[in-house]
């Protein structure tokens, strides 16, 4: 089942598609972060300013040193630590569409622990964007329920798994982080 719902959307996102999916926090939509104009679709579903940029997850704490100039040691051990799923924001971006690139030149990223996102992000070997499935300036949805059938109409795969776990999740934590190791909290 988890196999073939990573095979199905796998398959949308190297159309340059865009997919509804669960995440380790709450339902997120996404599409291959190297893929401009699929990101540029995001936005158009979303109603959101490009200027206000989406985050990347990755399947391994690792990965970020392919994304990011240069990643504190701090990262890690927050990484490792932190007791809720955990977003770092840092300069230096590289290796993705410049349409996820903040003003600024930082990146959002978060290593997801559910297994349909590392399972996905492996079979893709790059990053998948993941940005909450709402209307920009609507609640984030705490649960598959709460996603509206705008965005379910608006996505080109909806994936099968976890729609039936009716636990409302929140939003990661987000951290700022520079390489200094200086670190600000931007939502808890």
């Amino acid at each position: 089942m988890l196999r073939d719902e990573v095979a199905k959307a796998y398959k949308v996102i190297q159309e340059g598609g865009i997919i509804l999916y669960p995440t380790d926090t709450i339902w997120g939509i996404g599409c291959d972060a190297t893929n401009t104009e699929a990101v540029k679709k995001i936005f158009a579903l979303k109603q959101r300013e490009e200027s206000k940029s989406m985050i990347i997850l990755l399947d391994a704490d690792h990965q970020m040193e392919r994304y990011v100039a240069e990643v504190p040691a701090l990262a890690y051990d927050l990484i490792e630590f932190a007791e809720n799923p955990l977003t770092l924001i840092m300069p230096g971006a590289k290796g993705i569409s410049p349409a996820l690139i903040a003003p600024d030149g930082s990146i959002a990223m978060r290593v997801s622990k559910h297994p349909f996102c590392q399972q996905l992000i492996q079979r893709m070997r790059r990053p998948l964007v993941s940005t909450s499935a709402n209307i920009s300036g609507e609640p984030s949805p705490k649960n598959f329920g709460f996603v509206s059938q705008e965005i379910i109409d608006g996505v080109d795969y909806v994936v099968d798994v976890d729609q039936h776990d009716l636990s409302e999740k929140k939003p990661s934590t987000i951290m700022s982080l520079d390489p200094t190791g200086r670190f600000e909290f931007i939502r808890r």
